[in-house]
């Protein structure tokens, strides 16, 4: 499991006069009929992007609903989602939520579909109208994102915390490292050097094929930090949430636009 059931994602260190026009519970529908819930929450600021939240494996938690919120407080709209309309039916997921079953039902497209219906709600008006639309997932989430880079949605970029860049075995074909030459958008990653999930000459690896790729990068590594350092209880990376924080932030307002490079297949 990423975050611990109790886990709450740290505030912005950036004030600002952004706040919630509208936060909701919704049902959304996938292009195969799927019908998964989100928590959808729509900043006050006029012309502000958005982002997908893609949760760690316990789907629609507190902690994104939570986060979800926070990016709006910091101009942004946003909407986390839930893998497992198809296989758990909707509703919130909470800590006695037996996600094992569900997590290996899930598969790299439709959990694409979905997150191509949470695009396109973001891009609606009562998503927020948003003309910028990035994703942003945790561990299991942070590995989906990055690979949405390469599914056709015109993000304007990905972000992952500490999302496995590498085969997990040999039967895994939806590594990272091996489908940034697909990537059509820039990629922001967070990782921890204490990661036991990964190693920091495995991230490299995933830096190297964005590079020859010609992905546009920033892949961050902070020292000592653990597998799910962004949590509002870890007061010891504190600072590295901070910084984590600004450069999502920084991230996702710098980005001009979706499109880019036509996905490999498309």
């Amino acid at each position: 499991m990423c975050h611990e059931s109790t886990a709450r994602p740290p505030l912005p260190p950036i004030a600002g006069g952004s706040g919630v026009a509208a936060a909701e519970d919704l049902v959304l529908e996938a292009a195969d009929g799927n019908r998964f819930s989100v928590y959808s929450v729509r900043t006050t600021d006029a012309g502000a992007p958005g982002v997908v939240i893609l949760p760690d494996v316990r789907g629609l938690h507190p902690f994104y609903r939570d986060l979800a919120d926070r990016f709006a407080q910091a101009g942004v709209h946003a909407t986390a989602m839930d893998y497992f309309g198809r296989t758990a039916g909707r509703g919130p997921r909470g800590e006695d939520f037996d996600y094992g079953p569900h997590v290996a039902a899930t598969r790299p497209d439709t959990i694409a579909l979905d997150v191509a219906a949470c695009v396109g709600h973001l891009r609606s008006e009562r998503g927020g109208g948003a003309r910028r639309v990035l994703t942003v997932g945790f561990c299991f989430g942070g590995r989906a994102s990055f690979n949405q880079a390469g599914r056709g949605h015109g993000l304007a970029g990905v972000i992952g915390f500490y999302g496995v860049p590498q085969r997990r075995d040999e039967s895994d074909d939806n590594a990272p490292t091996e489908l940034a030459g697909g990537y059509t958008c820039p990629v922001l990653g967070l990782f921890g050097s204490a990661d036991r999930a990964t190693t920091v000459e495995q991230i490299e690896e995933f830096r190297r094929a964005l590079d020859a790729a010609g992905v546009p990068n920033e892949i961050v590594v902070y020292e000592g930090a653990p597998h799910s350092f962004f949590d509002r209880s870890y007061d010891e990376w504190r600072e590295a949430c901070d910084d984590a924080w600004r450069r999502v932030l920084r991230f996702v307002r710098s980005r001009p636009g979706g499109g880019g490079r036509p996905a490999h297949g498309s």
